[in-house]
């Protein structure tokens, strides 16, 4: 295993140990997270205890409309600047 995955399963943890928000919440942003990393076996199985949990079909429909109009917007805004010459310089962008 990579140790940088290591390091954001940690953090992944961390997060999901909060109070502040509720189970419920905790579902709807991980799987809105797996959705935008693009995991099927992650989101599989997210959308699987987000329905067991209680969490209605209609609320997952409009979740995944919402993460991909937010990717939908980074695509397009990325492509923007790409064009306005705001691409990066540096040697990740190579």
């Amino acid at each position: 295993m990579d140790p940088q995955e290591l390091h954001v399963i940690q953090a992944l943890e961390k997060a999901n140990a909060t109070e502040h928000l509720t189970d419920r919440e905790k579902h709807l942003i991980g799987l809105a997270v797996t959705i935008t990393r693009g995991c099927t076996y992650c989101t599989g199985g997210r959308t699987k205890k987000a329905l067991d949990s209680g969490v209605s079909q209609e609320t997952l429909s409009g979740l995944t409309d919402l993460v991909a109009a937010v990717n939908a917007g980074v695509a397009v805004r990325t492509v923007l600047q790409g064009l306005e010459g705001l691409s990066c310089d540096g040697p990740e962008c190579a």
